[in-house]
């Protein structure tokens, strides 16, 4: 054993002190820099009379701000090795296949554990609470679970955003948990160079009816709960301002009442549609399902507003690093660069993609034998 653990030990890559160094370095500028783009935007709202504008506070926004799931992947890739000793449950789906949230076996029920934050998508602290608070629980319904109970995650730049929109974005989150009957006790806070809100959530479910985005099986239709096109809707707020009421709808959505039909209609295969993009999303659940999946791009729908607003430009970084991430997987040999990012758009708190059919939801495409690439969009 001790040889064993010696040549781990050697195979290991070992970054020399100065990388640290670097990374290090690169850290602080970059908190620094944030610092002061805050510390910008408080003084011009301050001379101005103006109220904040919570999206000029942060470099990103909503779940375009997540790390690039290829490198996300690097980064997690071997922590599905080894088992806690005398565990209390069953581990029932955990980092294997990137699906919406972990579930443990205890007793007669699955235990649903998620976690979910971000930066400012909307300038409104309330209405930032309410999406960031529907995105989190979301995670949950895409497992067919009913979250029971949550935590706030707050990070907040204290010295330069008034803690009335803390609690403006806490109030939301609060507002939220309560429609969804779950109860939110408490939480954690930091002092950040940015602000940035979510949830950890925990639920139940029953075991033997989750649904798992490796459950798909070919002959199967797939279906999108609700329309794309929030990131590309978010990037303009962003920029411009523009304050887009369709698109806080749809994000501030909660997905129960589709998880329940998902259940209701036996279906086994779900994931929902955030910061990845449908085609992100659709490319996890079919690489887990070992499956491919055909995609109607014109049978998929979106919101008022966001074709016009990526013809303007309005395409966030997070939306191109998800389309480089999923086209050597995908055929979008039919659709030019336009509709592949519309596809690829990240999107905060989406709907629900079931592998199944539900009343309301417009069937998008369907899962039939793998073949050569995990997608492909006609």
């Amino acid at each position: 054993m001790a040889e064993a653990d010696g040549n781990r030990t050697r195979q290991r890559q070992r970054l020399p002190l100065s990388d640290f160094e670097d990374r290090a370095g690169h850290q602080t500028r970059y908190a620094s820099q944030a610092h002061r783009s805050i510390m910008a935007g408080t003084m011009e709202a301050m001379a101005t009379g103006q109220t904040y504008r919570l999206t000029q506070y942060a470099h990103g926004g909503g779940c375009a701000c997540k790390i690039p799931p290829g490198e996300l992947e690097d980064v997690v890739r071997g922590l599905t090795k080894g088992a806690p000793r005398n565990p209390a449950g069953e581990l029932l789906v955990g980092l294997d296949d990137g699906d919406d949230a972990a579930a443990v076996l205890v007793g007669d029920t699955a235990l649903i554990a998620t976690t979910d934050f971000f930066t400012p998508v909307v300038d409104d602290a309330y209405d930032w609470g309410r999406i960031a608070a529907a995105n989190a629980l979301s995670d949950v319904y895409a497992m067919g679970g009913t979250p029971v109970v949550a935590l706030n995650l707050l990070g907040w730049p204290r010295d330069v955003l008034p803690y009335e929109l803390a609690a403006e974005t806490l109030r939301g989150g609060l507002d939220v948990c309560n429609e969804a009957g779950c109860h939110l006790a408490g939480g954690h806070s930091v002092d950040d160079p940015e602000p940035k809100y979510g949830l950890a959530v925990t639920g139940v479910a029953d075991p033997r009816r989750l649904l798992r985005n490796d459950a798909g099986k070919p002959g199967v239709p797939l279906s999108l709960t609700k329309p794309l096109g929030v990131g590309v809707l978010n990037s303009r707020h962003k920029s411009t301002g523009e304050r887009f009421e369709h698109a806080i709808a749809s994000m501030t959505a909660l997905n129960r009442d589709a998880s329940a039909a998902a259940l209701a209609a036996g279906v086994e295969c779900a994931t929902d549609v955030t910061g990845f993009g449908l085609l992100g999303h659709l490319y996890k659940l079919a690489r887990a399902s070992g499956v491919t999946a055909v995609l109607d791009a014109s049978a998929v729908p979106y919101l008022d507003g966001a074709r016009d607003a990526l013809a303007a430009g309005y395409v966030s970084g997070g939306t191109r690093r998800n389309l480089d991430w999923v086209a050597p997987h995908v055929d979008l040999s039919s659709v030019g660069e336009d509709e592949a990012l519309l596809l690829a758009d990240a999107q905060t708190s989406g709907g629900l993609l079931i592998a199944g059919e539900i009343p309301g939801a417009p069937v998008i495409g369907e899962l039939v034998p793998r073949g050569e690439h995990a997608i492909v969009v006609r």
